[in-house]
């Protein structure tokens, strides 16, 4: 459950840069996380469709690498 967590703040640190660059709209995000970390990749990318909606986010592709 902690990925809820984990993906509202890499929504919210993303849009923080995103709107420092002007940006209109975020479409890709490329992750890196640690090998050892207990983050489950699906877990994330389910979250990630709920939270992102109606943000600059929404529909961004969440690229994983370990």
């Amino acid at each position: 459950m902690h990925e809820l967590a984990v993906t509202e703040s890499i929504l919210e640190i993303a849009i923080r840069h995103a709107q420092a660059q002007n940006a209109r709209r975020i479409t890709d995000l490329f992750l890196v996380i640690g090998q050892w970390t207990s983050i489950v990749d699906d877990s994330v990318q389910f979250y990630w469709e709920f939270i992102s909606d109606g943000t600059i986010a929404k529909g961004a592709t969440l690229h994983f690498r370990r």
